[in-house]
């Protein structure tokens, strides 16, 4: 199971523009390295990531996306993903990892905006 850290201050005043990190565990692998064995490792890797703000009272399907990325092989394990956002309302951030073998990752975290 995957574990994510992501740093969103709990409250912002209206207008502001707030840094917002995430990171999340993953081994990321390439496909292209070999075992000690010399078989190749099979590829295992963070596709997608997204983040969507959800203002309070409604639902995720209703929610804003604030940004969305394909990642490749070049990224490192446990990739980080740092961007702004402007507080304009409270809500949710919603973040969603998806991958490789399955791999789906979702945490989210509340804004208040005052």
């Amino acid at each position: 199971m995957a574990r994510a850290l992501i740093t969103v201050p709990r409250t912002a005043k209206r207008g502001e523009i707030l840094e917002i990190r995430a990171l999340v565990q993953h081994p990321m692998e390439t496909g292209y390295r070999r075992s000690s064995e010399g078989d190749l490792l099979p590829r295992d890797l963070i596709r997608r990531f997204s983040c969507r703000f959800v203002e309070s009272g409604k639902t995720d399907d209703t929610g804003v996306i604030v940004i969305a990325a394909t990642l490749h092989a070049a990224i490192a394990a446990n990739p980080y993903l740092s961007f702004n956002l402007r507080a304009a309302t409270s809500g949710t951030l919603a973040f969603n990892w998806e991958g490789d073998n399955g791999f789906s990752h979702r945490e989210q975290v509340a804004l208040i905006v005052t």
